[in-house]
């Protein structure tokens, strides 16, 4: 059983590129993209604190780049490809390119 929150509207180019700033929030966001779907939160980062890790992810979830949900009782994160693409094509596509 899941239990997705409804997404918040992908924010302004601003406040996307600022969310990707972070290098922890950046290496997030690469691997909820190579998770391809929802991803346990634990899986998405190393080397920061849980209460840390929360921060970045609702940084990016308030920017529109992600939603949680909970599966099974776990909260997961899932990067919003399409919706952000849509919004600003080529953007984040780019960004998950360069190494």
């Amino acid at each position: 059983m899941s239990d997705t929150e409804a997404p918040v509207a992908v924010g302004t180019l601003q406040e996307v590129l600022a969310a990707l700033s972070d290098p922890v929030r950046l290496e997030m966001v690469r691997r909820m993209h190579a998770a391809a779907g929802p991803a346990p939160c634990a899986r998405l980062y190393d080397g920061v604190s849980k209460s840390t890790a929360s921060h970045h992810f609702k940084i990016l979830r308030e920017a529109g780049v992600t939603e949680r949900s909970v599966i099974g009782g776990q909260t997961h994160q899932e990067l919003r490809l399409d919706d952000v693409e849509e919004r600003y094509p080529g953007v984040l596509r780019s960004i998950l390119s360069v190494s």
